[in-house]
């Protein structure tokens, strides 16, 4: 039954290839980089991308590539000469990609998950290993490198529970794929209960990869220097989503960022001059809501000054951070950072980077992408959590009030940093101990002798 119900999933994504590339062509009209390449959605490669016994790593997105990022420099501190294909989903995730790679790597887009597209992609570049990056398991694929014996794993693994929902509606599908994968490794506790309700064989915990990540250093020097010629404290809404924008513009506009009030109104006199007091910038999670978000801001009646923008006035109402890799100097210079995706029912972004660049957090209700992790800081002393876009504003401004209470938070959230790493040792680690014994199967119709790098002909990994 299991075997004709992936023929039946397998049917459907080949007959929903049009669809798929009709979607391509409208998500690159906004982002030209879905039109690149398109090609190796389905299999189909440019004769010099092949090679054999490839460490094969997926992250479909930004923050997944950004977790990959992590993990490749440990496996080649572990194993220099590890050969990486990467693959990516979205065109964020491809740029991000693009910086990781050294001298002999490759990047390709992930393959459609459809019969012939998987076969195409296994046929081409025989990976020895897989390592699929935090929550992207497809059923083709997990199906089709089991049965060529190629050990597929889930790194920095996280489930939350709504996902486990969908998972469970689709369980005839779900639950073989995440069965079939070799070795899952969760970030928390949490995320292993839900990872083995769906058959999946956890078999560490290991915590979260981008604890594991440094900030760039460059970039907090330059907002040290910078910080002390700032006319106001920094208040930033870090990596926010759609909707949390205008949230947060219609409570300064509400509190009296724009106008001064009447004097007989001292107490909303008093609200407004705090507001007034402090320079409030907003950066968005999405490079292609940057033009949109300066919309917003302008229709809101707020001057914006934009970071991409030569010598925009310092003196905007709202600075815009609309450019990329980045967020360290942000970081830097906010004083206090309202964290985006946490105010719309969106689970939250990374609020691990912010900790460490000692940027304290506030936290909107909503986190359950990163719900250990926000516990965690909000025990630590490095956050605190409020209901709402206003209780935010109003968290910040006492916030920026009372400097002592700030630096403890700043000093509390590089502690509760650096206290969680080791994620990314011990899964390479796990990685190249499943590599080495790895003995994935040639293709029934393709040799085995195509020219590229091999895992298996390279020196014995470090494991130590």
């Amino acid at each position: 039954m299991g075997s004709l119900l992936l023929r039946l999933y397998g049917a459907f994504t080949s007959l929903a290839e049009p669809m798929v590339r009709r979607k391509l062509r409208r998500r690159a009209v906004a982002e030209p980089g879905y039109a690149h390449a398109v090609e190796e959605r389905f299999g189909i490669y440019d004769e010099k991308l092949a090679g054999t016994g490839w460490c094969w790593i997926h992250a479909v997105s930004l923050g997944e590539a950004r977790a990959a990022g992590i993990l490749i420099e440990e496996l080649r501190r572990q194993y220099p000469e590890i050969p990486i294909l990467l693959t990516n989903g979205t065109a964020t995730g491809r740029d991000e990609g693009a910086k990781l790679l050294a001298e002999g790597d490759l990047q390709v887009w992930q393959p459609w998950d459809s019969p012939v597209a998987v076969k195409r992609f296994l046929d081409r570049f025989q990976p020895r290993i897989g390592i699929l990056m935090e929550t992207e398991v497809w059923p083709v694929m997990t199906a089709a490198c089991a049965e060529r014996g190629i050990p597929l794993v889930l790194a920095n693994a996280r489930l939350n529970e709504k996902s486990l929902a969908a998972a469970e509606r689709l369980g005839w599908l779900a639950r073989p794929a995440y069965s079939s994968l070799a070795a899952v490794w969760a970030q928390t506790e949490a995320d292993s209960h839900r990872l083995v309700s769906l058959g999946a064989k956890v078999a560490g915990i290991f915590g979260n990869l981008k604890f594991d990540a440094s900030p760039d250093q460059r970039q907090l020097n330059t907002a040290t220097r910078l910080r002390p010629q700032l006319p106001r404290p920094v208040v930033m809404l870090a990596s926010s989503r759609d909707g949390e924008e205008v949230q947060l513009l219609e409570v300064l506009k509400r509190l009296g960022a724009l106008a001064p009030l009447p004097p007989e109104q001292d107490a909303v006199q008093s609200i407004a001059r705090r507001v007034q007091s402090v320079q409030w910038m907003i950066v968005p999670r999405h490079p292609q809501r940057f033009d949109e978000v300066a919309a917003l801001i302008e229709a809101q009646g707020f001057a914006v000054a934009r970071r991409s923008a030569a010598g925009a006035p310092a003196q905007s109402e709202i600075w815009l951070g609309d450019s990329l890799g980045e967020m360290a100097l942000y970081y830097g210079l906010a004083d206090a950072a309202l964290l985006g995706g946490s105010f719309e029912a969106l689970g939250g972004q990374n609020l691990i980077e912010a900790a460490a660049c000692g940027c304290p957090v506030i936290l909107g209700p909503s986190t359950f992408n990163f719900a250990e992790a926000a516990e965690l800081s909000l025990a630590a002393g490095a956050s605190q959590r409020v209901e709402n876009m206003e209780q935010a504003v109003m968290a910040a401004l006492k916030l920026i009030e009372k400097p002592e209470r700030r630096e403890q938070m700043a000093e509390a959230a590089l502690g509760f940093a650096s206290s969680n790493r080791g994620a990314a040792e011990r899964t390479a680690k796990a990685i190249l101990a499943i590599a080495e014994q790895a003995q994935p199967k040639p293709p029934k119709d393709v040799g085995s002798s195509n020219d590229g790098p091999g895992l298996e002909e390279r020196a014995e990994p470090r494991l130590d």
